[in-house]
């Protein structure tokens, strides 16, 4: 797995970049939200910001493949 470097100081909120895109979590009162390129991804809501982290670099690669499939076929 591709490690991610936080940029953050402070533990309610986590940054950073993988594969050149920038996503965070941040703690919110119902649990962990997260962005991806600076944009809040609606309606998600992770209990731990392990979880949150695993799925924005888990839809990072599922995007990359896409790009990747397609950029084959042409």
């Amino acid at each position: 797995m591709y490690d991610v470097c936080n940029d953050s100081l402070v533990p309610e909120f986590w940054s950073g970049k993988y594969h050149g895109r920038r996503i965070a979590v941040l703690q919110h009162s119902d649990g962990w939200l997260v962005y991806l390129d600076h944009v809040l991804q609606h309606n998600l809501v992770f209990a731990t910001a392990g979880h949150a982290r695993q799925w924005l670099m888990k839809r990072i690669d599922q995007q990359f493949a896409r790009d990747y499939q397609a950029a084959l076929a042409l």
